[in-house]
């Protein structure tokens, strides 16, 4: 037994010693340097305590980007996952040549993010515009990501495109774990395909609802590559009475305070980023384990 533990231990150290240096270790001097006047710079670095976190909560920038992180991650869990499931039970079912409908939607989500956010900033901006003026149709004269009413919608839309088939494949995959005898069953005894579906299938695939919500979730708060090459947080807006760019989310607005060389408050923003981050995500799998027990 004790042979046994060492043995464990010897396997597990690498991984543990990769883990804590590149995980732990940078995260406890991230929220060191969260309290400094650090500029990436100099290398004087003044303790300030929680001044960057006092200013964070007063700049309009900030919380704009942090609402709109919210709203964006928002209709993401919805759309994505809508979308998803209507996807896994187009897959599942008789329709003829359903593995290459599998593998087709399956296909976008191996598009890097930043050459996906290039080509539909392409077509947004250049082929739906060429084509409204061609058919003299008014709204689409004018390009989505160009306005600030639209241009959370339009990435929310392009990230759906590009993350529904990664989430069908969670769906498919409870989906055929469930005997199809209870279908059949509930098919014999006169229930319609609608009432199969939310009676029966969605209750029993409870755990994958769980894991797709929580994934949908991180990737959307984390967002950045596609929104850096899709709008570079573009178009302008006003919030608060002072100017912010309308679909700049979290994850960039760090990124351009921190290419600022204002690095200390980048650090607050990515310490605020990751604790908001856990706490929406455990009260997100708490509250849906609940519902597993329920169902």
């Amino acid at each position: 037994m004790k042979q046994s533990r060492t043995v464990n231990a010897l396997f597990l150290a690498p991984c543990v010693f990769a883990f804590t240096m590149i995980i732990i270790v940078p995260f406890f001097f991230g929220l060191y340097y969260s309290m400094t006047d650090w500029n990436g710079v100099n290398n004087h670095v003044s303790f300030v305590g929680v001044r960057n976190f006092k200013s964070l909560f007063s700049s309009p920038d900030f919380l704009y980007s942090f609402l709109i992180t919210v709203a964006y991650t928002a209709i993401n869990i919805v759309l994505v996952n809508v979308v998803s499931f209507a996807l896994s039970l187009i897959v599942t079912s008789r329709i003829r040549f359903r593995n290459f409908f599998r593998a087709g939607f399956f296909i976008p989500y191996l598009i890097g993010g930043i050459v996906l956010g290039y080509i539909w900033q392409f077509i947004l901006n250049s082929v739906v515009v060429d084509v409204g003026k061609v058919l003299s149709v008014p709204f689409l004269q004018t390009s989505f990501l160009s306005m600030a009413s639209t241009v959370i919608w339009t990435m929310a839309a392009v990230n759906t495109w590009q993350y529904a088939g990664y989430i069908m494949l969670i769906y498919v995959a409870s989906i055929q774990s469930i005997p199809s005898s209870l279908m059949e069953a509930a098919e014999v005894d006169g229930a319609s395909y609608f009432a199969r579906v939310f009676r029966i299938l969605m209750p029993m695939m409870a755990n994958a609802f769980t894991i797709s919500l929580f994934l949908t979730l991180t990737t959307s708060f984390k967002q950045f590559d596609m929104n850096l090459t899709l709008t570079n947080g573009g178009p302008a807006a006003r919030f608060l009475e002072s100017p912010v760019k309308a679909s700049q989310l979290l994850a960039m607005n760090i990124f351009n305070t921190a290419t600022a060389n204002r690095m200390a408050e980048a650090q607050a923003k990515a310490v605020v980023l990751f604790v908001a981050l856990v706490i929406v995500a455990l009260f997100q799998v708490s509250a849906n384990k609940k519902r597993e027990v329920e169902m």
